[in-house]
C-alpha cells in the first residue's frame, strides 16, 4: 500500500529542488511541480491526487511483465545481503553477471555469444560509438568512423546517443551531432510515402542508405544503426522487406549492423528482439529497458564473435562504466527473463494481445480524426490527421493535434505519448483483453472530446 505522502509539500520540492528529464521547467514550475505517482499494480499506476491511470506505456516502454513483482524485489533483497555491488574492472565478475550473459547469448543466438553490461540504453550506444571504432582500427582499416543513421531515430541522451540519433530538435542543444554520423530517411510510409506502394518505399528507403555509403564512401563507414520498430519516433513500422534491402546493402559494403533493440527487445514486437521479428542478423545488439523490465537500471550489448576475436587481438577496451554488470540488476534481470519465460509473454504478445491489440486499434479507422492505426506485438501508434483520406495534420503543420489528444487521454486514465501527432502506446505484456478494450475505449472517447478542441484552432 502507499504510505501517506504530503502531496503538496512534494510538488513544492519538486519545483523548488528536482530537474526532471526532458521538461519544460517553467511548464513544471506553472503548474505547480509533477504528477507524482505513489504506486502501481498490474497495468495500472496511481497517482498523489487519487487517480487510477491505465499506463499505456509500460512506464517509458519497459515495465514489461507488469508492476508489483514481489520475487523481483525479493530477489534484489536477497542479492543485496549477499553481495550488493562489485565491479568487472579488477578482472572480477559476480555470480549473476556472468550468468545473465549467457543467458542473453542464448536468446540472441548465432554468432551473438558475448555481452557488454551498462546501465542505460544510452550508455550502451556509447559503448557501439567506442567498440565499433575500435574494431576497425584493429582491423587495420582505421577510416572507418563514419556511422549512418536515421532521420527521426532515438538512440540515447548521451553526447554519442543523441548524435547518433536524429531528432534535430535534440540537435540543436549542444551543437550536435559530432562528427562522423551521417543521417539518411526514415521508413516511415504514413508520414512520408503516402499514398505509394509501401514495398517499393521501403526498397527507395533501403537506397538511401546505400547512395549515402558511396557519397562518403564505403571505405570510411563503420556501421549502420537503426531500432527495428522506431518507437520514441512514433512507432514507426517499416514495410515488408526494408530490412532485408538494409542487411543485403550492409553485406555488400562490409558494414556492420547494430540493432537497437532498447525499447524492441524481451517480447515487445512477439519475439525475444525486433531483429527477429524482422528476419534480419545484426553484429551488435544494445538492449534495456525490458531486460530488466524498469525495476532497476540496466542494459546490455550482445556482440557478435566475429568482432571480439578482432578486440582480443587490441590488450586492453578501455571503456566501461562503475555499474557495468552490477550483481543486484544482474539478479533482477535474470529474474525478469525467466518470469517472461514461465508465462509465455513471448508466445502470447505474437499470438494473442498482439493480434487482439491490432484488432482493437482497427476499430478507430472509422473516427474522423483518424489517418491510420497500426501496430506489431504490443507496441502501437494512431495518427490524427485533418482530413479523412489524407496525412494532412491540423493547423497545417505536425505537432498541433497530437498533444492535445494525449492530453485528453490521460485526463480519461489512460498514460499515453502524442509524438508530434501521432499517440503511441506499449502497455505491458501482461495485459488483458479487457485492459485492451479499455485502452482503445479512452483513445476513442478522447479523440471524441479533441475534435471540437481542434476545429476551434
Amino acid at each position: 500500500m502507499p504510505r501517506n505522502y504530503d502531496i503538496a509539500e512534494l510538488k513544492r520540492l519538486d519545483v523548488k529542488h528536482h530537474l526532471p528529464a526532458q521538461q519544460d521547467y517553467k511548464l513544471i514550475e506553472d503548474m505547480g511541480g509533477s504528477r507524482i505517482v505513489t504506486h502501481a499494480e498490474g497495468c495500472y499506476i496511481h497517482d498523489g491526487d487519487g487517480n487510477r491511470i491505465l499506463d499505456g506505456m509500460a512506464g517509458l516502454w519497459c515495465v514489461n511483465v507488469g508492476y508489483g513483482r514481489k520475487e523481483l524485489a525479493d530477489v534484489a533483497y536477497e542479492q543485496m545481503l549477499e553481495l550488493p555491488f562489485y565491479n568487472t574492472f579488477f578482472k572480477t565478475v559476480t555470480p549473476p553477471t556472468v550468468k545473465l550473459a549467457a543467458k542473453i547469448a542464448s536468446l540472441t543466438g548465432g554468432k551473438l555469444q558475448h555481452v557488454f553490461f551498462n546501465a542505460s540504453g544510452s550508455e550502451a550506444n556509447d559503448t557501439v560509438f567506442r567498440m565499433v571504432r575500435h574494431y576497425w582500427k584493429l582491423k587495420g582499416e582505421p577510416k572507418r568512423k563514419v556511422f549512418i543513421s536515421r532521420w527521426n531515430a532515438y538512440h540515447g541522451s548521451t553526447v554519442a546517443g543523441v548524435s547518433l540519433g536524429g531528432m534535430k530538435f535534440m540537435h540543436e542543444q549542444g551543437d550536435l551531432p559530432i562528427p562522423g554520423v551521417e543521417h539518411v530517411r526514415q521508413p516511415y510510409w504514413f508520414g512520408e510515402g503516402f499514398g505509394t506502394d509501401p514495398v517499393q518505399f521501403g526498397k527507395d528507403c533501403a537506397k538511401a542508405i546505400e547512395d549515402r555509403i558511396l557519397e562518403v564512401g564505403p571505405e570510411n563507414v563503420a556501421a549502420f544503426i537503426g531500432e527495428p520498430v522506431q518507437g520514441a519516433g512514433g512507432v514507426v513500422i517499416p514495410p515488408p522487406g526494408y530490412w532485408q534491402e538494409v542487411e543485403a546493402i550492409c553485406r555488400k559494403y562490409g558494414i556492420l549492423i547494430v540493432a537497437d533493440e532498447v525499447i524492441c527487445g524481451f517480447g515487445r514486437t512477439g519475439e525475444w528482439f525486433g531483429h527477429q521479428t524482422y528476419g534480419f542478423t545484426p553484429d551488435i545488439v544494445p538492449m534495456a529497458k525490458g531486460l530488466s523490465s524498469g525495476y532497476l537500471p540496466i542494459s546490455a550489448n550482445a556482440v557478435s564473435s566475429d568482432i571480439v576475436e578482432v578486440l582480443k587481438t587490441g590488450g586492453d577496451f578501455i571503456h566501461g562504466f562503475t555499474y557495468s554488470g552490477h550483481p543486484v540488476a544482474a539478479a533482477v534481470a535474470l529474474r525478469n527473463i525467466e518470469i517472461i519465460e514461465r508465462e509465455g509473454l513471448i508466445a502470447r504478445t505474437r499470438d494473442d494481445t498482439g493480434p487482439y491489440l491490432a484488432k482493437a486499434l482497427a476499430t478507430l479507422n472509422d473516427h474522423p480524426l483518424v489517418g491510420e492505426a497500426r501496430s506489431v506485438g504490443l507496441i502501437g501508434a494512431v495518427e490524427i490527421v485533418s482530413e479523412k483520406g489524407t496525412n494532412q495534420r491540423w493547423g497545417g503543420a505536425e505537432g498541433n493535434a497530437g498533444p492535445v489528444v494525449r492530453d485528453r487521454c490521460i485526463e480519461n486514465g489512460l498514460m499515453v505519448r502524442g509524438i508530434r501527432d501521432t499517440i503511441v502506446m506499449c502497455p505491458p505484456l501482461t495485459v488483458s483483453h479487457g485492459e485492451i478494450d479499455e485502452l482503445v475505449g479512452i483513445i476513442r472517447k478522447s479523440l471524441d472530446e479533441a475534435l471540437p478542441l481542434l476545429q476551434a484552432l
